[in-house]
């Protein structure tokens, strides 16, 4: 339901339109692709992975059929299957048109969970039908995820294809929406000092995923006796006829009430799943002590958070969208449903393993937060409150709860095919996507987010930075301070059909005619003019550099983080850095640390821009910065010492050199995971390691790679960029006493917005050592 709302945005729905089309159409159409995971290099793996060789595996599947989850891709893959009757808010456009929809739930069940997912839409309307053709895809796939099919046929369809198949099937639109409804209800009653069992909860809504919820409540302590419907016909009452079914009609009470505005009277829960705006702010001031109002609806709920706390301040809300407290948001929980009963090949989705789900979801926002979370929250961590009754569908930690906790009710109930023995080595599996999972931006934007931070770049005209300041102020990062004549700015947003405004949305420096200009060239000097720079020097430097221009800005507190580097070479700006906002104390080199984002996880490469030829104590003063820098995207840096030789196989002057600087990293950082010096497939596969060197202090795939010079670092980086298609985040500049970074020429408007979100994510951390 709400994974695709759009409020917050800040963007019109034309805007909306135009990049989600531009989105989906490009570079490729469509959001899914299939890879091979094995190789097919030569003959020899063609005969292996066709004929003849494939005999062998269908052989042994035919022997013993469970074997397909040790020879295939069945055991990790779900049909997210739809007839396209009720789609989003878009209604029954049909299963062609319901593709876009469906791809997205497949992306999403990779990004979260690393669940492959084919997108699987039928011509097909008659419950007959639906159920034939679905059934028939069992021997294809580990589970089914229905999307999207309109109810009451759903109910039916899932009913009967349970009964049919020895796979998980899972109606999303039902049981994902009831999962996190009943996870909030249960931590909202407990805040107000309540029990489900007496809870009075009124519905707005009868369809799917409105009984979906009140079936699971039930099953949880709720009692029927307690439970009102409501619909558009209003009240589901004893003896009703008009729009009934048998699944509604289990929650027909009898009652004289006949409105929302007479049923609410006296409840503890407002749950709505209906439409926006049909809850009144006037219904709610006969509500009970401390209500909770789970206003669902999207994108816009049945009453705005504002105008219900205006009524109800002691009110605990919920909506479906990702801008207000309380996101009630299926992703929470369909990826690691599905990523526990596959990994334990349960059978079915039962009951027990739903409120497992429940269970694992409330405890969570109970518990205090880790170091890792903490990180991955920002700056405001979040507190076990109204304000905070169930986690954010970005926390790391959803999959590590809720995956073992389902695997664990599936056996418990008997419908696990391939119990987990070995919970240590499950979790420590789990733990390792965590940190592989693409997700890594996602902290720093986090504690970026709502910051008030200025950023200034100083390629103020260039299309790319014109760009990524739109999605900046949308998205709220930060507030970009543009370096670039205002004219030039202006016509080219035209041109570009960019919404924002120079002096309006965000602030211009005017290189050529600003009224700070005299000020600005005397802050130079005076940083300067010891350093073989004249006043007539500065005068033209600060009307023609735009890095010095920005620079500037940060050293006199008028920015608080400075982009730059788009034109010209890369050591001409870290001058400018230095010369201008100086290096952290204590710190006696810049480096530039790189990031690739893989499908696989995230690596970082060390020192790719910089520092030519490091001496051991600066490669160990670089990789304390940098282990500093990757903790703050909630990642635990690994780091690996790489080099020609394999723990002392050779002896040179550069593999002393990176000997020393292990030393010396160990000295002064003892707890840093770090070991070298060593290969570069030792560093990223731990088997070969062991051989070598069976002690070794590195555990698991390094993920910091620290290079013994600049040639190294820089063509590895541009090469494994170039083959794998990696998301570059980077260079990050290290060392810079303010927020500084030097972007490359080839950077993406993507890879600038990110850039950004980095700067921004120091500033916020840095203001918040200070205070």
């Amino acid at each position: 339901m709400s994974e695709n709302e759009t409020g917050g945005t800040g963007m019109t729905t034309a805007d909306l339109d135009e990049q989600a089309l531009f989105y989906h159409r490009y570079p490729t159409p469509g959001k899914l692709a299939i890879r091979a995971t094995k190789p097919l290099g030569n003959q020899r793996d063609l005969a292996l992975a066709y004929s003849p060789g494939v005999a062998a595996p269908c052989r042994e599947i035919a022997r013993d059929p469970s074997l397909a989850a040790v020879y295939t891709s069945r055991a990790n893959l779900v049909a997210v299957v739809s007839n396209g009757t009720a789609v989003l808010g878009l209604g029954d456009i049909g299963p062609l048109a319901s593709k876009p929809v469906m791809e997205g739930k497949a992306v999403l069940f990779k990004k979260f969970a690393d669940i492959d997912v084919f997108d699987i839409e039928i011509e097909a309307r008659e419950i007959d039908h639906i159920c034939d053709v679905v059934a028939a895809l069992e021997p294809t796939f580990g589970g089914i995820n229905l999307e999207d099919i309109k109810s009451p046929e759903c109910f039916e369809v899932e009913a009967r294809l349970r009964e049919r198949m020895a796979i998980p099937v899972f109606h999303d639109d039902q049981h994902g929406t009831a999962i996190i409804v009943a996870a909030a209800i249960r931590n909202g009653l407990m805040l107000a000092g309540k029990n489900l069992a007496d809870a009075q909860i009124v519905t707005s809504g009868a369809g799917a995923a409105a009984i979906a919820c009140l079936n699971l409540l039930v099953e949880l302590g709720a009692r029927r006796e307690n439970i009102t419907c409501t619909d558009i016909e209003g009240v589901v009452y004893e003896g009703r006829e008009k729009r009934m079914d048998r699944w509604m009609a289990v929650y027909a009470r009898q009652t004289d009430k006949r409105t929302l505005e007479e049923a609410i009277e006296g409840a503890d829960v407002f749950l709505g799943l209906s439409a926006g705006g049909v809850l009144k702010p006037e219904y709610l001031k006969s509500m009970a002590e401390r209500p909770m109002i789970m206003a669902l609806a999207n994108p816009t709920p049945e009453i705005m958070p504002e105008l219900a706390k205006a009524v109800r301040p002691d009110a605990m809300i919920c909506t479906g969208r990702s801008d207000f407290p309380n996101q009630v948001n299926n992703v929470l929980c369909f990826p690691y449903i599905f990523r526990g009963a596959l990994d334990c090949g349960a059978t079915g989705i039962t009951e027990g393993m739903k409120m497992a789900a429940v269970d694992a979801i409330a405890a969570l926002a109970r518990e205090e937060v880790s170091e890792v979370a903490a990180r991955a929250y920002g700056s405001e961590t979040p507190v076990f409150g109204p304000d905070y009754l169930i986690p954010s569908p970005f926390d790391p930690r959803l999959i590590l709860k809720i995956a073992p906790a389902v695997a664990l009710a599936a056996e418990a109930e008997g419908v696990a095919s391939r119990p987990i023995t070995d919970m240590p080595a499950y979790m420590d599996r789990l733990n390792r996507f965590v940190f592989r999972s693409g997700l890594m931006m996602k902290p720093i934007f986090q504690i970026a987010r709502n910051s008030g931070k200025r950023v200034i770049f100083s390629d103020g005209e260039d299309e790319r930075v014109l760009r990524a300041a739109q999605v900046l102020l949308e998205e709220k990062v930060c507030l970009p301070i543009l370096v670039g004549r205002p004219g030039v700015i202006a016509s080219r947003l035209e041109r570009y059909g960019l919404r924002i405004r120079p002096g309006t949305d965000f602030e211009v420096v005017n290189p050529e005619d600003d009224p700070r200009y005299r000020d600005y060239v005397d802050h130079y000097f005076e940083k300067v003019g010891r350093k073989g720079v004249n006043p007539d020097t500065a005068r033209t430097i600060v009307r023609t550099n735009n890095t010095v221009i920005g620079a500037v800005a940060v050293s006199r507190g008028e920015a608080d983080a400075l982009l730059c580097g788009l034109e010209g070479r890369y050591p001409p700006h870290v001058r400018d850095i230095s010369q201008v906002i100086g290096m952290t104390p204590g710190v006696r080199r810049f480096a530039a640390m790189s990031g690739l984002i893989f499908q696989q996880g995230t690596k970082f490469f060390l020192d790719t821009y910089v520092q030519r030829d490091p001496s051991a104590e600066d490669i160990a003063e670089m990789t304390l910065l940098a282990a500093e820098a990757i903790r703050r995207f909630g990642i635990e840096p690994k780091g690996a010492l790489v080099s020609h030789s394999n723990f002392g196989t050779d002896d040179t002057e550069a593999t002393r050199k990176m000997r020393r600087a292990l030393a010396l990293i160990r000295a002064q950082a003892p707890d840093l995971e770090v070991d070298g010096e060593m290969h570069g497939d030792a560093a990223l596969n731990e088997e070969m390691r062991k051989r070598l060197m069976p002690n070794s202090t590195l555990k698991g795939e390094a993920n910091l790679l620290i290079f013994p010079n600049l040639d190294a670092a820089n063509i590895t980086l541009s090469v494994v960029k170039t083959m794998t298609e990696a998301l570059h985040i980077g260079p990050i500049l290290l060392g810079a006493a303010s927020p500084a970074h030097v972007m490359t020429p080839s950077i993406t408007s993507r890879g600038i917005v990110n850039m950004a979100a980095i700067a921004t994510a120091q500033a916020v951390q840095q203001a918040e050592a200070k205070a």
